[in-house]
C-alpha cells in the first residue's frame, strides 16, 4: 500500500487472565491455526512454572512476564550496503517488535529444548529466562554484543 497504513487488529484477551500479552504470545505459538491446543500448553506451561517455582512469590503470570522483559533487546544489528561494502548498524528496536521478537525467541529455543512435550520444554524455558539464562537469554546477550562491536557504524543509522 503506498499511501495508507493497515489497521492494526485488535487482539482479544485470553479466557483465563483477561490478558493481551497472553493471546499474541499463543497466536506465536499456535501451528495451522490450532488454537486451543496452543492455548492448553501455555497454561499447561504455567501450572509447571508454579511446581518448578514453589517459594515464589509472583504469581506464574508475573514470573512469564518478568522472563520476557528479561529476554527483550534493546538494540539489534540491521545489514546496511553503503558504497558496495555491507555494514552491521546498530538500531534501536522499535517497542512492537521488541514484544514479538522476544515471544518469539523464547518459543524457539523452548522447541531446540530436550524434553517430552512442549509444555516442559516451555515452561523450563520460562524458568531459565526468569533466571537470566538459557538459550533466549543467551540470544539476547548475542545481540546487544553484537550492537555493542558495530557501534563505529552507528552514524549510517537511517
Amino acid at each position: 500500500m503506498r499511501k495508507t497504513k493497515p489497521k492494526r487488529r485488535r487482539i482479544l484477551p485470553d479466557p483465563v487472565f483477561g490478558d493481551q500479552k497472553v493471546t499474541k504470545f499463543v497466536n506465536h505459538l499456535m501451528y495451522d491455526g490450532k488454537k486451543s491446543i496452543a492455548f492448553d500448553i501455555f497454561y499447561t506451561a504455567l501450572e509447571n512454572v508454579k511446581t518448578k517455582l514453589p517459594n515464589e512469590q509472583k504469581s506464574p503470570l508475573e514470573v512469564w512476564k518478568q522472563a520476557l522483559d528479561n529476554i527483550t533487546p534493546l538494540v539489534e544489528v540491521k545489514s546496511r550496503r553503503i558504497g558496495g561494502a555491507t555494514f552491521q548498524v546498530p538500531t534501536e528496536v522499535r517497542p512492537e517488535r521488541k514484544e514479538s521478537v522476544s515471544m518469539k525467541n523464547m518459543i524457539a529455543f523452548s522447541r531446540k529444548r530436550a524434553g517430552k512435550s512442549m509444555s516442559e520444554k516451555l515452561s523450563a524455558e520460562i524458568v531459565d529466562a526468569f533466571n537470566n539464562q538459557g538459550g533466549a537469554f543467551k540470544r539476547k546477550e548475542d545481540m546487544h554484543r553484537m550492537a555493542e562491536a558495530n557501534r563505529a557504524f552507528a552514524h549510517f543509522r537511517f
